[in-house]
């Protein structure tokens, strides 16, 4: 007989489990089967042409040329960046 031991909330249980699935039953059916890539790390020149052009999608060059701004306030320097972001690309 198997002992049981108690437990905190006063329910008792096994002390040894019983396996859910029976293991020396064969599985009846594969669906697939997953195969590691050779080398994981290695890209494909393909591949990181695809990766630059994504890359450059998501981060378009803003229409703001480079150089230093001086504006007198905070709003005009706002106005000026919502102009510059919102006018056609040259």
């Amino acid at each position: 007989m198997t002992e049981l031991a108690p437990v905190t909330a006063g329910i008792y249980c096994r002390s040894s489990m019983q396996p859910i699935v029976n293991l020396e039953e064969t599985p009846g059916k594969v669906v697939g089967r997953r195969h590691a890539p050779a080398d994981g790390l290695s890209i494909t020149a393909a591949q990181r042409v695809e990766d630059a052009r994504a890359w450059k999608r998501a981060l378009r060059v803003l229409p703001i040329l480079k150089g230093v701004y001086r504006f007198r306030t905070h709003e005009e320097a706002d106005a000026w960046l919502w102009r510059m972001l919102t006018s056609p690309r040259r």
